[in-house]
């Protein structure tokens, strides 16, 4: 999503993406904060298949990038076009993470198997906030970066590999999570 609108907009635009997308990593912190990893953690069964369900998603997801019809993405050049503000870049960037599955896969992950359940909050309130602002900080870079013209025009001559090269990531990720049941 940042990437798109870095290249549909503008760095602004996708700068206030990536803090939309970071204020949804809070989310996914706050309930696994909140219980919802230590009940995966007690009940086996549910956390295998909240990770079953989460590898086999990201395998379709790899699956899909790879197979699907590839389509370059377009950059919006139509001068008419309403261009998006900040509230609604925060929003996209918000939602998107918020309700974004591997996302919440990544931190029951996290919070029920690498983080103890005994670690002292203000441990936990400082992973919280490193995770949200190295978050940030790295889509924002994404944001400069791809604003960039020069890096623009290199990675839409080669956007179909590094699209399809991230599908087979995204299978490869799925499969060493699915087989590390």
């Amino acid at each position: 999503m940042v990437l798109k609108n870095a290249l549909q907009h503008n760095r602004k635009i996708a700068i206030y993406t990536s803090l939309g997308i970071s204020m949804g990593i809070a989310v996914h912190i706050l309930y696994s904060l909140a219980g919802v990893a230590y009940l995966l953690q007690q009940n086996h069964l549910l956390f295998s298949f909240v990770k079953t369900a989460g590898a086999l998603y990201i395998i379709y997801m790899g699956v899909k990038t790879i197979a699907g019809k590839w389509k370059k993405l377009e950059i919006q050049s139509d001068k008419n076009t309403k261009p998006m503000g900040a509230h609604k870049a925060i929003q996209i960037g918000f939602v998107t993470n918020a309700l974004n599955p591997k996302a919440s896969l990544f931190f029951l992950s996290i919070f029920s198997i690498v983080i103890p359940p005994e670690t002292p909050a203000y441990v936990l309130a400082i992973i919280s906030a490193s995770v949200i602002l190295v978050t940030f900080l790295w889509f924002a870079f994404v944001s400069f970066v791809f604003t960039n013209n020069r890096i623009r025009k290199h990675y839409e001559k080669y956007e179909l590999y590094i699209t399809r090269f991230f599908g087979f990531v995204l299978i490869l990720l799925g499969i060493s999570i699915f087989y590390d049941l």
